[in-house]
């Protein structure tokens, strides 16, 4: 196929996926936690704070770097235009990921499979939800598939320049997510194993320079970062995971549950296999993970596609690990953690799906010319496509969090019957976010009890009765008050319910508690 043809179909999915991540964040209630981080961190950014932006910021700095540029394009004060800001950046960069994923399907399975993955990729509604959300994953994987991509290049010849280019992706991707590493370790093991397979391997002279350029490459681009931060990452889980400190405690606020203090550590990898396996299946759906399985059926032999299987093994597995490490210290993981697992498997479906139909063709119609079978797959392949959309349609263009239009309602409400200088105790942050209220989240829950200047709390239905310490704790600083204003003023199904309380004077009921558990993941 010709360049220009392979830019039309790239030009055709990219205006695809445009129209579905518009469609979704005008229909999406920005809830995540982390959206208010990457938000403040674009502020400090523009405010010139780079110490405060870079140095002693929780996150890395590319995707809030992103947001400040866009919100200097595109003007405008005030919480909607940062919120804006930051799902423009997360959408222009979900846009062009259709590049390094068409080119990825491209390098490893060939034509017939590029523009399927990407299709089979956006048809997953987890994609599509999380590019429309204020969330860093979607500029982490547009430099993440794009190393991947390079990577796989540089393994079909060892030319130099790909090597080049994907240690800069890589580091590109770290300033995004400290995971980037992974991505030149897992090359690195790569060149290592080649030593044990003599026809997968580079010509010595070749492999040499492969390998200083992966030693010295990353710690060039990497290591000042790495010095400023004092490691690789300052949120908690990464220290938990690599083991440098103590796992998350039974009731913290990142916990999908609480833990049992007498759960053996056999039983919490078991937990926590079970989990990522649920996750694996939300990002990638059980019938496209099937089809990733049959292209393994369908796999060459040559020796680049050797090389390619192996570093693609080692990325695949290695996160799998990680994600199972992360949930048994730190109790979370959730479908969008395995989208690094998900991007390649769901090419490899793509490349399942494929072979499935030219076998079908081959077996049943080998009478045809060979434009014929080529229709009769294409015809095939629309008829699968349209199962897709029968069976993820409705997910794949629904609002996103609707159940939270009352925090923004909330907030609002705040802007409007609160003094500026209000003191709210907000646990989720994004009342005090859209009603530009000073306020109290998890980490400073300890101090909102005890202040007895707390004007507000709003909080929805699932704070004030869950088991959690911070719902004990919310329940002790509400009392016996009642809500002054409640959105939606009266309960829905599948809607959470949030209420404004005022409090006057010195806090009722005001008991004792120890300092939150709460953590950033």
């Amino acid at each position: 196929m010709s360049l220009q043809h392979h830019l039309i179909r790239i030009g055709l999915l990219m205006s695809a996926v445009a129209a579905l991540l518009i469609w979704l964040a005008l229909r999406t209630e920005v809830m995540y936690g982390d959206g208010l981080r990457y938000v403040a961190q674009a502020q400090a950014i523009e405010q010139g704070s780079w110490s405060e932006a870079v140095a002693r910021a929780v996150d890395h700095p590319a995707y809030p770097l992103a947001i400040a540029t866009v919100h200097r394009l595109s003007g405008g004060n005030g919480p909607i235009a940062w919120q804006a800001a930051a799902q423009a950046a997360s959408m222009i960069v979900g846009v062009l990921l259709v590049i390094p994923l068409y080119l990825f399907a491209l390098e490893l399975y060939g034509t017939p499979t590029a523009w399927l993955a990407c299709v089979l990729t956006f048809l997953v509604p987890l994609t599509g939800h999380v590019l429309a959300d204020v969330l860093a994953e979607g500029t982490f994987l547009l430099f993440w598939m794009t190393g991947c991509w390079t990577a796989l290049r540089f393994l079909r010849d060892g030319r130099t320049v790909w090597l080049v280019a994907t240690i800069v992706f890589a580091g590109l991707a770290y300033m995004t997510r400290p995971e980037g590493l992974l991505l030149p370790l897992a090359l690195t093991g790569t060149l290592g194993l080649m030593v044990c397979r003599p026809g997968l391997r580079f010509p010595w002279p070749m492999w040499g320079r492969a390998v200083l350029l992966l030693s010295a490459g990353p710690l060039l681009l990497a290591g000042p970062y790495v010095v400023l931060k004092g490691g690789i990452g300052t949120k908690p889980a990464v220290a938990r995971l690599l083991g440098l400190s103590a796992r998350s405690p039974a009731m913290a606020v990142e916990r999908e549950r609480p833990l049992d203090p007498n759960q053996s550590t056999l039983t919490t990898y078991v937990v926590a296999g079970r989990a990522v396996a649920r996750a694996v299946l939300g990002a990638v759906s059980p019938p496209l993970l099937v089809l990733a399985i049959v292209s393994l059926f369908a796999a060459g032999g040559n020796t680049d596609r050797g090389r390619k299987d192996l570093f693609l093994a080692l990325i695949l597995v290695g996160w799998l690990l990680a994600l199972v490490r992360l949930h048994a210290t730190g109790g979370y993981c959730t479908p969008r953690h395995a989208l690094i697992f998900a991007l390649p498997a769901l090419a490899a479906a793509a490349k399942g799906l494929d072979f499935l139909v030219d076998r079908l063709t081959a077996r049943f119609f080998a009478g045809a010319t060979a434009r014929g079978r080529a229709q009769l797959s294409g015809a095939m392949i629309g008829i699968c496509l349209g199962a897709g959309m029968v069976l993820y349609g409705r997910d794949l263009i629904a609002p996103i969090n609707p159940g939270f239009r009352g925090y923004r309602q909330a907030g609002e409400w705040l802007a409007a019957h609160s003094p500026r200088d209000a003191r709210v105790l907000d646990l989720k942050g994004w009342a005090t976010f859209y009603g530009e209220r000073a306020g109290y989240t998890f980490e400073e829950l300890a101090q909102a009890e005890h202040d007895p200047g707390l004007g507000w709390i709003v909080a929805h239905d699932a704070l004030l009765i869950g088991p959690w310490y911070y719902c004990e704790a919310l329940r002790r600083v509400v009392g016996d008050r009642s809500p002054v204003q409640s959105f939606p003023a009266v309960r829905r199904p599948e809607i959470a319910q949030v209420h404004i309380f005022e409090v006057s004077g010195r806090l009722a009921r005001a008991g004792s508690m120890p300092a939150p558990d709460s953590r950033r993941r």
